[in-house]
């Protein structure tokens, strides 16, 4: 068994423990946690002393060993350009475990990760869950398939119309690629139920619309990439004729376009903000959530003005959002992550590292940073 001890330990609920214990059991899962705790005498002791012991992070969207850190041509395995229409790609198939981002994740304290194809195409192929620590990934495997990746707009259009040559060319090939294969698909479906109940019935098998089989049953959503307002309206539409489609992202920062998509969404359909500064504002309007950049730094603060909004008490919530204010724009100012990584390098978490042609803020910025941080009495 190992006991950590001395550092402070931030839990996912409950309050912070200073000079806490946690004892982490010989199944590698924590068995008791507070000020102090009850150890075997030969438990392994590692002195967290002026540490910070968190939970491991988890990334709910990446490319992570499928799109290789620092390699070319030969590492680069995220999107397959042969075709627009590739739901039989498999993640498991294309990720390499000792992709060094693993290594550089796990310093940073991210466990866990979704990951899968870029959005070349319109149908790219599944992501898989797992964890980063390991040399084989069917031994990091925590759940898989746990998405279909799918694109609207400018990534597919670009990748293959760009000169005219290839379908699709417009947004509105794109739209009618995703349909076509949608409409296949389920009725690929309804052909293997009634073979089961009529031999005589069986079709060929299609690796295509085999793929598409889980999506088709509710096994799992499709996750779809849209940057334009037009785009997630699009989304919405097939949402209506194709129940798999069950949210959106919205960053557009277009308030009216936000609430036009929340006033005529389908009652399943969800709108999540892709914007912490106007996460608060988005919920009122009907909002479910939030993927956050701030939330790396404040994961407790921030995911409480999202229940606090959810619960209808927007007075606290607002009170929340009105501390964050100035740090919304500063994170973002030099640009992202290099905000994110300055905040969480003054509070101890990791270092101030960006990989080229990234770099960190400006020494302006990271005192503005800093400046806020003391205000909110954060210690750095």
């Amino acid at each position: 068994m190992i006991l950590i001890k001395g550092g402070k330990i931030k839990p996912i609920t409950g309050a912070e423990i200073e000079n806490g214990e946690l004892l982490i059991g010989d199944d590698g899962k924590i068995a008791a946690i507070g000020k102090t705790v009850d150890a075997p005498a030969d438990a392994k002791v590692i002195d967290a002393t002026g540490c910070l012991v968190t939970p491991g992070f988890i990334d709910a969207h990446c490319h992570i060993g499928i799109d290789e850190e620092g390699m070319r041509w030969e590492g680069n395995d995220c999107n397959e350009y042969s075709s627009p229409v590739t739901p039989e790609m498999r993640s498991i198939d294309g990720i390499n475990p000792r992709d060094e981002a693993f290594h550089l994740a796990l310093e940073g304290g991210v466990t866990t990760a979704t990951t899968g194809p870029g959005s070349a195409n319109v149908l790219g192929g599944t992501f898989v869950a797992l964890k980063l620590d390991g040399n084989c990934i069917d031994d990091m495997i925590v759940k898989y398939p746990v998405a279909m990746k799918i694109a609207f707009g400018e990534n597919p259009k670009g990748c293959y119309g760009q000169n005219g040559h290839k379908e699709p060319v417009t947004r509105m090939a794109v739209a009618a690629l995703l349909r076509e294969q949608l409409f296949k698909a389920k009725r690929y479906a309804a052909e293997i139920d009634a073979a089961e109940k009529d031999p005589t019935k069986t079709r060929p098998f299609d690796m295509q619309l085999e793929a598409l089989l889980p999506v088709i049953r509710k096994q799992i959503p499709l996750k779809a990439h849209a940057h334009r307002a037009d785009d997630i309206l699009t989304a919405l539409r097939i949402a209506r004729e194709f129940d798999n489609v069950i949210a959106v992202k919205e960053a557009s920062g277009n308030i009216t376009q936000m609430d036009d998509i929340i006033k005529n969404k389908p009652a399943r359909f969800n709108v999540i903000s892709g914007d912490d500064g106007i996460t608060f504002p988005l919920m009122t309007l009907g909002a479910v959530g939030v993927i956050s950049v701030i939330g790396n730094a404040f994961p407790r603060e921030f995911s409480r003005m999202v229940r606090l909004a959810l619960a209808g008490d927007y007075d606290s919530a607002r009170t929340i959002h009105h501390s964050f204010t100035e740090l919304f724009s500063l994170l973002f100012v030099d640009g992202n992550p290099a905000g994110a990584k300055s905040m969480l390098n003054m509070m101890g978490f990791i270092e101030n590292k960006l990989r080229l042609p990234l770099v960190p803020t400006r020494i302006v910025t990271y005192e503005k940073i800093r400046e806020v941080l003391r205000q909110l009495s954060i210690k750095c």
